[in-house]
């Protein structure tokens, strides 16, 4: 399947060159259009005719859905031209988060706020802009980070949910042949050029119904319920994934040595990418499964009565042996203890595998048998048992709750 895909790119390769060089004339057109007519129904019909050449396609499910009364509408981030896509739809506003003010913010249809705002700022200069009679209304992205739009959603902030009481969500869904809706880490140029260069993305708008705020309903628990209707809606699943961590996968990504061309080409193909359960939820790497069972053996290792798939699932979002055990002794996360005197087999066979605990504080941690990171010489020191290893670990993060807490930690070993 990606070989035929790899087949019809390279054949299409010269089609789409200059079809890539031809649109960057006609975009430079819609440009200037849409920057000499004024914002009227005539200007988004004319612009919206004119991006059917650059290959971009728009439809919506029903115009008469869409709530005129609402102020604030909410979407999936899916590319970088979400809000422009939109905004031919109707007149709306969407302040850019991050970056300059400037020319380019203006440019890309971003609504300046003229400084840097911090978070607090902005939701009140938001709430008065709203406020006003004749304001355009806001098209928020709670995401606050693309996503390819086929795996979850990212989790929702809660402040768009803080400007008003009702808002209305809206569900795109991106498709374009070859490449991915949106790339890993891709920037604006990076997603203009791919959506120059294929034969054609067609951009499809849901309305949903209006969603008011319950009585005693925060913005939190309103933005779940939000994000919830909108994985509904587009068939996707709804994680607990922020921004953050899609930023702390792209920089281990960074880190690990290129692959097989084969796998290489994946993104391009347009194929759904295997991201990390660091963002996905849906696996790593098949390469970084062995290295993720392999550091959770070393966590069961010394800790028996922890279930695997919770030290799984805590290292998926940590990547760090010492992490893991650390939140797991402190309490920071629950789970149903094990059975410790039936897993002696598995014990055993853990313990044969010959890896010892890579964790920096045990070098650094004065306990009365500190266990080393490199490979001992002596032969004591290397059979150091698993219960003395567990003692000193024990120790170690008892310390530290001290010193965190200042009250006796409770035994419980």
């Amino acid at each position: 399947s990606d070989g035929f895909l790899l087949l019809l790119l390279f054949l299409y390769s010269p089609v789409g060159l200059c079809l890539l060089v031809l649109r960057i004339f006609i975009g430079l057109h819609v440009f200037l259009v849409s920057c000499a007519l004024p914002d009227s129904l005539i200007r988004r019909f004319v612009v919206r005719v004119m991006c059917s050449l650059l290959g971009m396609f728009i439809s919506q499910n029903d115009p008469r859905l869409r709530d005129r009364t609402v102020k604030v509408y909410i979407c999936n981030y899916t590319t970088h031209f979400d809000h422009n896509v939109v905004n031919l739809l109707f007149s709306c506003n969407t302040p850019m988060l991050s970056g300059v003010p400037g020319f380019l913010c203006w440019a890309r249809g971003f609504m300046e706020l003229g400084a840097a705002w911090s978070r607090s700022e902005l939701l009140e200069h938001l709430k008065q802009y709203v406020s006003q009679e004749n304001s355009l209304p806001l098209l928020l992205f709670p995401e606050e980070e693309t996503t390819n739009g086929k795996v979850g959603l990212l989790k929702f902030s809660a402040w768009p949910f803080s400007i008003k009481d009702e808002v209305q969500p809206v569900a795109m869904h991106v498709q374009r042949p070859f490449v991915a809706t949106s790339l890993a880490d891709s920037s604006f140029i990076t997603e203009l050029l791919w959506a120059l260069f294929v034969p054609f993305t067609i951009y499809q708008v849901r309305w949903l119904p209006t969603m008011c705020r319950r009585d005693g309903e925060s913005s939190e628990e309103m933005s779940i319920r939000a994000q919830e209707l909108l994985a509904l809606e587009l068939g996707i699943v709804s994680t607990r994934f922020t921004r953050a961590d899609k930023a702390e996968y792209l920089k281990r990504l960074s880190h690990v040595p290129p692959q097989s061309s084969t796998a290489g080409h994946s993104h391009l193909l347009g194929a759904r990418p295997r991201m990390p359960a660091a963002v996905t939820g849906m696996g790593l790497f098949p390469q970084d499964d062995v290295r993720l069972l392999e550091m959770a053996n070393q966590v069961k290792e010394v800790l028996p009565h922890v279930p695997l798939d919770v030290i799984k699932r805590d290292l998926a979002k940590t990547n760090c042996v010492d992490t893991t055990i650390a939140n797991l002794l402190e309490g920071t996360i629950s789970f149903a203890a094990e059975n410790t005197a039936s897993d002696s087999t598995s014990q055993s066979s853990m313990a044969a595998t010959g890896t010892d605990i890579k964790c920096s504080f045990y070098a650094t941690t004065p306990h009365p048998k500190p266990a080393t990171k490199m490979f001992a010489r002596s032969a004591t020191a290397r059979h150091l048992s698993l219960q003395e290893r567990k003692d000193a670990l024990y120790d170690y993060a008892r310390s530290r709750y001290l010193q965190k807490y200042g009250t006796p930690l409770t035994e419980e070993k």
